[in-house]
């Protein structure tokens, strides 16, 4: 009997001992290794302007779907953003510190502006040797603050330019003034063209648009080129528009009989107008427009069938420089590590990995670098003769400038002076004071 009570208790006691060693829950459970545990679920959301077919749900999500494929765990929601309230929106979500973890688009957003006013994470660590050997000098540089943060990493870019309709410089007798094989051109031929122009009845030859910002890079160009001016210093710290060489060019543009100071007209109307054969050349161009269809035309043809030619804008020396675009992702600082940490690694995926090439494609522009982790982009457009012809303008880029401080403010304060050298102000009057507005605006 003594050995039996003996026994029942060793039982008790061990099942006792069971049972306080055991979650509730998890008898049946076997027994979690690294191996069978699986991560957390993380979410991101990724806002994108319109960036070609980043501007397109069905084109992203099937980018997305490849990057979760690859990233089991991370979870990607995309909203899309437009150019007229998009900042609105953003700027709204950062007050209600509701920011998106991602963020698609330019130097001037999120290194001049949201990087500038502490909301982006730093992603400097996310370059290496290689990166910084391969990726564009003047993108690098416009991707990184003077104090050596990076808040874009970048990812397609292009050069914009000008068009012209071939057509109607050849019944007028201006193709004499185009080097067709570098598309390239003079100041005085580019005058010589818009009197002969003008001369065989076309009335608008070319329009200064100027009712807002949009496609303001192209009266910008076309006036820095004529004469070999600046928009900015060096340093990207102060304007310097008030040159005699851009005074000497706004002044050329007034006086020239069939270019017209537009008020009613943006960049993106100028471009319809274009396209509708009422303007003979566009200062608002790149390779997107080239390509463009959507008016049931021909890539490269007006809607009326007429030929395009990209062309750089006319120098004095023979050196045009090119206002470059540069679009990659930056990261809103949300204050979740495993949200950076996932949003890092899309990062990654699409700007220097598996997914690179097809996120350049989709942006229907250049890729930055040559190689992305040993994947070549140097060919991705060889089936495309277009996007390899306007390859011959890409080593025209200049100075991305498009990071002065205050640069939200000068924009503005840009069309305001074109507004007002067509309604008569005396030139120097009206760039002086633009100068005046935007340094000030950059703290000069």
């Amino acid at each position: 009997m003594k050995k039996l009570f003996a026994l029942l208790l060793a039982l008790c006691m061990i099942f006792a001992l069971v049972a306080c060693n055991t979650t509730p829950g998890t008898e049946t459970e076997a027994p979690k290794t690294e191996g069978n545990n699986p991560a957390e679920e993380v979410s991101i959301t990724l806002w994108t302007y319109p960036i070609g077919g980043w501007g397109n749900a069905d084109t992203i999500k099937a980018m997305t779907d490849k990057f979760e494929a690859a990233n089991p765990g991370i979870k990607v929601t995309v909203e899309l953003l437009d150019y007229t309230n998009g900042d609105d929106q953003v700027n709204t979500a950062i007050e209600g510190k509701k920011a998106p973890d991602l963020i698609m688009e330019g130097p001037e957003r999120l290194v001049a502006n949201w990087g500038a006013k502490g909301y982006m994470v730093d992603l400097a660590d996310l370059w290496d040797e290689t990166d910084k050997a391969e990726v564009n000098p003047s993108v690098t540089a416009a991707c990184f603050n003077a104090a050596g943060a990076c808040y874009e990493y970048p990812v397609c870019m292009t050069a914009h330019c000008m068009a012209i309709n071939l057509d109607a410089f050849k019944a007028a007798g201006a193709d004499q003034y185009l080097d067709l094989e570098n598309h390239t051109w003079t100041t005085d031929g580019f005058v010589n063209a818009v009197k002969a122009l003008k001369a065989a009845g076309y009335e608008n030859v070319a329009a200064i648009y100027c009712s807002g910002q949009g496609g303001d890079q192209g009266t910008r160009a076309i006036i820095n080129n004529l004469y070999s001016g600046t928009f900015t210093n060096p340093e990207h710290t102060a304007y310097t528009a008030d040159s005699e060489q851009n005074i000497k060019a706004l002044e050329l543009l007034k006086s020239l009989d069939g270019i017209n100071f537009d008020a009613s007209i943006n960049g993106g109307e100028e471009i319809n107008l274009f396209r509708q054969g009422v303007l003979q050349m566009a200062f608002c161009w790149n390779i997107g427009a080239q390509n463009n269809v959507d008016a049931g035309n021909e890539p490269g043809k007006t809607n009326n069938g007429e030929e395009i030619v990209c062309m750089a804008f006319p120098t004095d020396d023979g050196k045009a420089e090119l206002c470059g675009g540069i679009w990659g992702f930056g990261i809103f600082d949300n204050g979740d590590a495993a949200k950076i940490e996932a949003a890092k690694k899309f990062i990654k995926y699409m700007g220097d990995g598996e997914g690179t090439a097809e996120a350049v494609k989709a942006s229907t522009y250049f890729a930055v670098r040559d190689t992305a982790e040993g994947i070549d982009l140097t060919n991705i457009y060889a089936d495309n003769p277009v996007m390899t012809e306007y390859t011959k303008l890409m080593p025209m880029l200049g100075d991305y400038y498009q990071v002065v401080p205050g640069w939200a403010e000068a924009r503005t304060a840009w069309w305001n002076m074109l507004q007002q050298i067509g309604s008569g102000t005396d030139v120097q009057a009206a760039v002086s004071e633009f100068v005046a507005t935007a340094n000030a605006a950059a703290g000069k």
